[in-house]
């Protein structure tokens, strides 16, 4: 899943390890998140989005996010079809 984590951290000159700390994981979930190999939680997601004072909608580009996710589900239907 695309976050604006990664970009959001770097523009409060954060490193990965203090954010980490900020929502008490580890910096490999944080690593893990920017680099879209994992998807945070909905508890993680409002953890983060409140350290950058931003919403969870936001923060995780979810009106994008559903667009690929839609695109890709029409596309395996039509391959059903």
């Amino acid at each position: 899943m695309k976050t604006k984590i990664k970009e959001m951290r770097i523009n409060a000159k954060m490193t990965q390890k203090q954010l980490a700390d900020l929502v008490n994981v580890s910096s490999r979930t944080i690593i893990s998140i920017e680099k879209e190999q994992y998807s945070p939680s909905l508890m993680l997601a409002y953890r983060l989005a409140q350290v950058f004072n931003t919403s969870v909608e936001e923060l995780c580009c979810l009106e994008e996010n559903k667009r690929i996710e839609d695109r890709e589900i029409m596309y395996n239907q039509e391959d059903i079809i």
